[in-house]
């Protein structure tokens, strides 16, 4: 005997349920059913966006030296933390900043701001989870935009090598301006630099690039040079070439990741014979035999590889803001799936630096090596830094990576490199151990040398003897 439906045991309550509580839900439902998917609309939708909230539970892994590491310290950028009461007020300096900036250029607001409202849905559009008060308020969002925009762009003036240092460059500003002064410069602008590469705070390049147009037209406000200036001012490595083609980036990040990442895109190693996801320490790797240097290439895509024994290490600068710097540019990769993505390379890199950092050893044996520069003043820091970083990372199975580790792994698994890290382990930390091996290695050479005058007069006397010759029996009369 057949079942009983369901709807016919609960009877016209169940058909009541469904058309009071879920019809709308239900229909709604069924018609995003009837109408096709379109994967080229679908892609559209998430490219738009490219600064996202950093979900709490990735937030909360990187917070425990207290505050929020993707969020600013000093200087609110965007809408995310404009409100926010910890920060210090900023308004003021932002304002004069556009004055000076205004009356310099001799440029009206309204034109500033005309040219950033043609594309005002496209830059709500870069802010994901962008709060609906915001959208409704397209005054205040645009004013938002050209305050930061100004402010950032008479920074990187101030800090730019035709500055000076001290009073902007063309003395508009007083020598004793607590931001834009030398004094800014050596105290304020690290934090502004931190604050442009935190995640949750960036600012749209199209603003800058637009900001630029509409001051000093368009030949100066290319792609490449609205990148370069950025780069210019929050590089993580000192004096890094300039960016060339690939378009506008995105925000302060993208461009930090694109210089990291500069050269040939990456090809994802298949058929290699040996792929590991993990590495032994640097300590461990060096008593295997196997040396580092540092590579010719800053880039961290393609700056690490192994040949002939050597581990090939893009150089890094760390200092007390290069945590900060990491953290978001890993949230971007996490985050940013729009466009292809951000790739996993600032990622593996960390991954990377974690497996061979364990200690403060590791630290020092790469800081000779020239693959960091550690300005933390600690090595064991250093270590921690990276080692807290790693916590977070995770390695893409296609990542080139792998085919590196397993090359390693491979070279340091050698019979003679085992036998060799064997022998450093067991006896190099200890002087005596060292003593006695030598003389056991001695007594040994002896021996052998010994032995050998031993058999050689018996080999002489078993050699036969020449035949008699009338000059050999002249000789023996």
């Amino acid at each position: 005997m057949g079942s009983v439906p369901l709807e016919k045991k609960l009877g016209r309550s169940f058909h009541m349920e469904i058309s009071r509580k879920e019809r709308s839900w239900v229909v709604d439902v069924e018609n995003l059913l009837n109408n096709d998917g379109d994967p080229a609309a679908e892609a559209a939708m998430w490219r738009k966006h490219s600064i996202y909230r950093v979900p709490a539970y990735v937030k909360n892994a990187a917070s425990k030296r207290g505050g929020n590491p993707y969020g600013p310290q000093l200087v609110p950028l965007g809408p995310f933390h404009r409100d926010n009461p910890d920060l210090p007020p900023m308004d003021e300096h932002k304002q004069r900043a556009l004055l000076h900036l205004l009356r310099r250029t001799r440029r009206p607001v309204r034109r500033l701001v005309a040219a950033l409202e043609e594309v005002v849905v496209q830059l709500e559009d870069a802010y994901a989870d962008l709060d609906d008060g915001w959208r409704r308020d397209k005054d205040g969002f645009l004013r938002a935009m050209v305050m930061d925009g100004c402010f950032l762009l008479e920074v990187m003036r101030t800090a730019g090598p035709a500055s000076g240092g001290d009073t902007g460059g063309d003395g508009d500003y007083a020598p004793n301006d607590p931001i834009f002064s030398r004094h800014g410069e050596l105290y304020m602008f690290p934090y502004v630099r931190r604050d442009m590469l935190a995640m949750e705070n960036q600012l749209p390049l199209l603003v800058l690039q637009r900001l630029v147009a509409a001051l000093h037209g368009p030949d100066a406000a290319t792609d490449d040079a609205i990148n370069n200036m950025v780069l210019q001012f929050v590089s993580l490595t000192p004096d890094p070439p300039e960016l060339r083609g690939g378009g506008l980036a995105l925000h302060p990040i993208d461009v930090c990741h694109r210089s990291l990442l500069r050269g040939a895109p990456s090809q994802a190693c298949k058929g290699r014979r040996h792929e590991d996801e993990f590495l032994p320490s640097a300590t461990e790797l060096n008593q295997a035999g196997i040396q580092f240097a540092r590579s010719a290439t800053r880039s961290l895509q393609h700056g690490i590889h192994f040949a002939r024994g050597v581990l090939h290490i893009p150089e890094l600068a760390v200092d007390e803001a290069t945590e900060h710097k990491l953290l978001s540019l890993m949230a971007f990769e996490r985050l940013h799936a729009g466009g292809g993505g951000a790739a996993n390379e600032v990622t593996a890199y960390v991954f990377f630096m974690d497996n061979v950092i364990k200690s403060a050893a590791d630290a020092r044996l790469l800081c000779a090596a020239g693959a960091v520069r550690n300005g933390l003043g600690c090595d064991k820091e250093m270590a921690k830094m990276f080692n807290r970083l790693g916590k977070q990372a995770v390695l893409d199975k296609r990542s080139p990576l792998r085919a590196v580790h397993g090359e390693v792994n491979a070279y340091r698994g050698a019979r003679w490199n085992q036998w060799r890290a064997s022998l450093i382990q067991n006896h190099a930390g200890n002087p005596w151990a060292i003593v006695s091996l030598a003389a056991a290695v001695f007594l040994l050479v002896l021996t052998v040398v010994q032995t050998v005058y031993t058999v050689l007069p018996y080999y002489d006397q078993q050699k036969p003897q020449a035949p008699w010759s009338a000059a050999r029996l002249h000789d023996e009369l």
